[in-house]
């Protein structure tokens, strides 16, 4: 019996990773959820799988949850310090790091000092802090599997034996399969005029609001990329990212004799996720299996940079090093924000994090209150930057 907790439990993974241990009770058990604003999806996820610890943002937060989940024993806890707490527990065996951005990072630290089995979906623990992070895994001795489908697919594509000699491997490239999102046949001349509620519709994955604008610019792919980078140890220039707009391979591993071996599945989230609950077994998704007959043609593309600036973004932000990764992030969250909140423009997203990339610099990421005070410089910079773009 695997002891869970889920940071992050009611977005779109962590409602999917519900569903997934809902269906083999006898092999799971939910230890503790977070959430940090959504009390009452949170308090409904608690009546059913009646974790042990609940977790909010604000004591607002908690005191409504509190009285919504009287009588059920369930300790209610906030704020940053409790999410590591449930993520470090002795009582919990494995994390699944599912908050949104920056503020997924300390929650993700701990559980990985804690030696935890980690089942990464938050990718600016990676993004931030790699080098920090993967010595983290290393030192403490956690297991890191990855749930973005992508990573989880190049996971399955490498040898069982790749961590432990990589060099023997014979990987040539990891080539990162990208929809395109929304506006990948769309005009670019047009795309100025594009509304969050269009960038929201993503054309085959159901995710949130943050995500489904980072895919549409292409950020969140830019952001795999550096993610890659730290997980499979592979340098930018052997990492390719590919369109495939019917997201039916989720990403494929090139090798030097010539083979390309690739995961393929349906675009639902609930796949990675059963596979990295149950690794090195398998146990079922509720997904349903891949009709290939189905399918048709299998389209593949090389990205347009005029169309997705901010991929050549993340991977200058990789080569770049250091804290850069972490100011794209931190502009890209305060850019993302502001257009969902339509205080400025789908275009002016990629021209936020392009200033604050050219107009701060970036030093060594030695330790996390480095790049946490970078993450705030980077955020001052781009509110200052949106704050100008919203008076002109």
């Amino acid at each position: 019996m695997q002891r869970i907790t889920i940071l992050g439990a009611t977005g779109s993974i962590g409602v999917s990773t519900l569903d997934v241990l809902a269906r083999h009770p006898q092999q799971y058990a939910v230890y503790a959820l977070s959430a940090h604003s959504r009390v009452e999806e949170l308090a409904a996820q608690c009546r059913r799988f009646r974790p042990r610890r609940a977790v909010v943002g604000t004591a607002e937060a908690a005191a409504e949850l509190t009285r919504r989940i009287a009588g059920l024993g369930i300790d209610v806890a906030y704020g940053e310090a409790a999410l590591c707490e449930i993520a470090s527990s002795p009582d919990t065996d494995t994390v699944m790091a599912a908050i949104v951005g920056a503020a997924g990072l300390a929650p993700s630290l701990a559980a990985a000092r804690a030696g935890k089995k980690i089942l990464l979906a938050n990718k600016e623990a990676l993004v931030m802090s790699g080098q920090l992070f993967m010595d983290a895994v290393r030192e403490h001795e956690a297991v890191l599997l990855p749930i973005d489908s992508e990573h989880n697919a190049i996971f399955q594509s490498l040898p069982g034996d790749y961590a432990r000699a990589p060099a023997h491997a014979g990987v040539a490239r990891i080539l990162l399969t990208a929809s395109g999102g929304p506006f990948l046949g769309r005009a670019v001349d047009t795309l100025e005029a594009v509304t969050p509620l269009e960038a929201c519709k993503h054309p085959n994955w159901s995710m949130g609001r943050k995500i489904s604008v980072d895919s549409a610019t292409m950020m969140n792919k830019g952001l795999e990329v550096i993610e890659a980078h730290w997980l499979f140890g592979v340098p930018a220039d052997l990492i390719e990212v590919v369109i495939h707009p019917q997201s039916v391979i989720h990403s494929m591993v090139s090798y030097v004799d010539g083979s390309v071996l690739a995961q393929l599945g349906n675009p639902d989230m609930r796949t990675p996720i059963a596979h990295a609950l149950a690794y090195p077994e398998r146990i079922d998704s509720g997904v349903a299996q891949l009709d290939l007959t189905a399918m048709g043609a299998l389209q593949f593309h090389k990205p347009d940079y005029a169309r997705f600036p901010c991929l050549a973004l993340a991977f200058n932000a990789l080569r770049a090093g250091g804290t850069a990764p972490a100011l794209l992030n931190a502009a890209n969250e305060i850019a993302v924000e502001a257009f969902l909140d339509e205080r400025i423009g789908f275009r002016d997203i990629d021209r936020v994090v392009r200033r604050v990339m050219d107009e701060n610099e970036h030093g060594a990421a030695h330790d996390i209150d480095a790049v946490m005070a970078q993450d705030a410089r980077a955020r001052a910079a781009a509110a200052d930057i949106v704050a100008t773009l919203c008076r002109s």
